[in-house]
């Protein structure tokens, strides 16, 4: 792709950006929030609007359907959503908790998935929304990254937290986040062994959370069952052939 190619398709995503970020704006406000010249933003937007992934009304916009429809298909693991479904929302409904399945995305804690708990008004979680990566999904996360993960300063004590973390098999979250909510977080393994999200229970402060994660390490297997009927294994070659 041609340098002026990737132009514009930095500039349409600085312009989506915006508007995510503001909801709904006119041009101008959109123009300032993404370093873009009025003309070329009004340009953008103009055939973002042709393509259905901005609307426009009244000299406002915001997002459009077209964007909506993709981004609703978008999952950490081939498969991963529909194998999380049952397992996901029968311990929400078990334990009372909000239960999400996180990644990382930009050095930050990012839902992908979730059943809202008893704590939907404090921690409303919706698919896209972030967090610091100090919540224990995240570190769940950073402790398992593979390298050249991107990922954000790390404290001096951080080679031993990630040991702990991993030999733990969780991490645990008692209200540094947010005050008066606790979360236990645990590795989502794909069917190959690989990390490919983390598995969270979000409670208020004062569940057990030793138990919680027990809970969780029952989910992400039965998860892993699920995925492993749908994704077939790798060929093997046999010995001789």
């Amino acid at each position: 792709m041609s340098t002026a190619g990737r132009g514009v398709l930095e500039g349409a995503f600085a312009l989506l950006d915006s508007i995510e970020e503001a909801g709904e704006a006119r041009l101008a406000a959109l123009a300032a929030a993404s370093g873009l010249p009025k003309s070329s933003a009004h340009r953008l937007l103009e055939q973002l609007i042709l393509l259905g992934a901005v609307e426009r009304t009244g000299g406002v916009y915001r997002m459009g359907p077209r964007v909506f429809r993709l981004g609703s298909t978008w999952q950490p693991y081939p498969g991963l959503l529909a194998a999380a479904q049952g397992p996901v929302r029968r311990l929400a409904e078990a334990t009372g908790t909000t239960v999400t399945i996180c990644v990382l995305h930009e050095g930050r804690t990012m839902a992908a998935a979730g059943v809202q708990g008893e704590i939907a008004e404090l921690v409303p979680v919706q698919p896209g929304m972030t967090w610091p990566a100090t919540t224990a999904a995240g570190r769940v996360l950073t402790a398992w990254a593979p390298p050249g993960t991107p990922l954000g300063p790390l404290p001096g004590t951080w080679r031993r937290t990630a040991s702990d973390i991993r030999e733990r098999g969780a991490a645990f979250d008692r209200e540094e986040v947010l005050p008066g909510v606790s979360c236990a977080a645990v590795p989502l393994h794909g069917p190959h062994g690989r990390v490919i999200a983390a598995l969270a229970s979000i409670a208020p402060a004062g569940r057990d959370l030793n138990a919680a994660a027990d809970s969780l390490h029952r989910t992400a297997r039965a998860i892993r069952t699920g995925l492993c009927r749908t994704v077939p294994r790798p060929a093997v070659a046999r010995l001789g052939g």
